[in-house]
């Protein structure tokens, strides 16, 4: 094994000596308010960190709401001159797909209630119920919709976060390319959700390590199962990275739309397993928020989708609840 690789959520496991590589290319750096890790292996040897440097800038320009004039913070401003793009399309089209799908529990339009406990780029408040029920008289995708190439608002106060699924879907953007540079093995990471394509020469596949999901907002956690991706994605929405602690009550960055109120629930940790990294990143959000029982039923519909579910019973303990496909992808890790 030439290398372990550690980012959020999970640890990726490489080996260095593919397609005629002897040493892994690299990509790093920030995007999206958060940091992306790519390495690909080329017999060619060529380095495609500044055209993966500006497809990433180009994105943020549409879909960040950490970028004040993106698209999405212009369409959030309510600017009249606002004239989407692709990526804007994609991410608006997908979006509305999982909302109706998983019959709101996924839904972009919480961004002001994220804003508001503190977790994007807004002023933190504090809030009480009345303030709660008043942000949720705007809150719902049924009150935006896309025509042509500009976005049409109910309320002027409606406003949108791209931020729960862009990540995964800006995986598959860099994604596509490298494919179109004839690159045959890759590992893309973008913000904790990745995409995975090839295998090595001994045949083996990309292994990706998902974290136990405790509490730590610093460090990698240890490790709680192993994945094998040969030409998938991952993503994985928990509670134990981004929360706050107020008058010694935990808030996990997840907002029940329906509520208005953060998630509780036993689901801990929900890792989607998909063709594409947007359909990964966007379920693993909404499959959080439906919580363990509708989440079981939700998954039966939708054998497209695999996943891992980490779950807290009654005790307090860890158990796992994994839909049929699991076992040839995924192992536990022996205590």
């Amino acid at each position: 094994m030439g290398k372990i690789w550690f980012c959020f959520g999970f640890i990726v496991l490489i080996t260095a000596s593919i397609y005629g590589q002897s040493s892994p290319i690299k990509v790093e750096g920030n995007a999206q308010g958060t940091t992306y890790h790519i390495t690909y292996f080329d017999a060619k040897n060529r380095n495609f960190q500044p055209e993966i440097e500006k497809i990433l800038k180009n994105f943020d320009l549409s879909v960040s709401t950490y970028v004040p004039n993106s698209i999405i913070s212009r369409i959030n401003s309510n600017d009249k001159n606002v004239i989407v793009d692709q990526y804007f399309k994609a991410c608006f089209n997908k979006a509305k797909e999982v909302w109706k799908n998983t019959n709101g529990a996924f839904d972009p339009t919480v961004y002001p209630l994220v804003n508001a406990y503190g977790f994007g780029p807004g002023t933190k408040q504090k809030l009480e119920k009345t303030e709660i029920d008043s942000i949720l008289n705007f809150v719902g995708f049924q009150l935006i919709e896309l025509k042509g190439n500009q976005v049409i608002k109910k309320d002027p106060r409606v406003a949108l976060d791209f931020n729960a699924f862009a990540q995964g879907y800006s995986v598959d953007v860099v994604s596509d390319f490298l494919n179109s540079k004839g690159i045959a093995a890759y590992i893309v990471e973008i913000g904790g959700e990745v995409y995975a394509k090839g295998r090595n020469t001994d045949g083996s596949n990309w292994k990706i390590g998902i974290e136990k999901p405790i509490d730590n907002k610093e460090s990698v956690n240890p490790l709680k199962a192993i994945a094998k991706l040969e030409n998938m994605a991952i993503a994985t929405s928990g509670n134990y990275r981004r929360f706050i602690i107020e008058d010694g009550v935990k808030y996990a960055h997840h907002i029940d739309p329906k509520t208005g109120y953060p998630t509780k629930n036993n689901l801990l940790s929900v890792s989607i397993f998909a063709k594409k990294c947007i359909i990964s990143d966007a379920y693993a959000t909404g499959v959080l928020v439906l919580g363990l029982e509708k989440a079981k039923v939700f998954l039966m519909k939708h054998p497209e989708l695999q996943a891992y579910l980490i779950y807290s019973d009654d005790s307090g303990n860890y158990q796992v609840y994994e839909t049929p496909n699991m076992k040839a992808i995924i192992s536990d890790v022996k205590e």
